[in-house]
């Protein structure tokens, strides 16, 4: 279960704003792409992201490059999950592979405003949208096992040294 409040973001975030091609020179250097995350959509991404560490948006997240730095910059600057109406596929993807929980919830741009805090459930594919009078519980599309098993490692690369690493191993049975 992850909770957080919301920074909420419109359609068509495309990977350029996330971060800024200038910075990819750096190459995945976690300090750079924390900084920079955002810049240039919203200054004060870097400031809000203390407090509320959920990216709520629009249709079509992660849109244009395939780099695999824009769900890392978000990761590293302390954004806890993304729910959108839907994603890039490849953005998607990158995500789940750097260990960045996503999921796409139809009509959460509608249900949840900037600063709303949020419940979500990744396994079961629940979003509960908390106060403003009442609590909402909307569903998005469940996480596949295989996809939540990348997750709960943190990663792929964990995921898969763990599963190599078991698989190496001596049967004690």
């Amino acid at each position: 279960m992850i909770r957080g409040r919301v920074i909420k973001y419109g359609d068509d975030v495309d990977t350029d704003v996330i971060i800024p091609a200038r910075y990819l020179k750096h190459g995945a250097d976690p300090q750079v792409l924390k900084e920079h995350a955002m810049e240039d959509l919203d200054p004060e991404f870097g400031s809000k992201v203390r407090e509320r560490t959920i990216i709520v948006a629009g249709r079509n997240f992660g849109c244009g490059s395939s780099r695999e730095q824009a769900p890392l910059a978000l990761k590293y600057a302390g954004v806890r999950a993304i729910l959108a109406e839907s994603f890039a596929r490849i953005f998607f993807r990158n995500a789940i592979n750097v260990g960045l929980p996503v999921m796409e919830v139809p009509g959460i741009s509608e249900a949840v405003e900037d600063g709303d805090e949020v419940e979500v459930d990744l396994e079961r594919g629940l979003v509960r949208v908390l106060g403003r009078g009442g609590e909402r519980v909307l569903r998005g599309t469940r996480i596949p096992e295989f996809l939540m098993e990348i997750l709960e490692a943190g990663g792929l690369v964990p995921y898969l040294r763990r599963r190599f690493h078991a698989e190496d191993s001596p049967d004690t049975g």
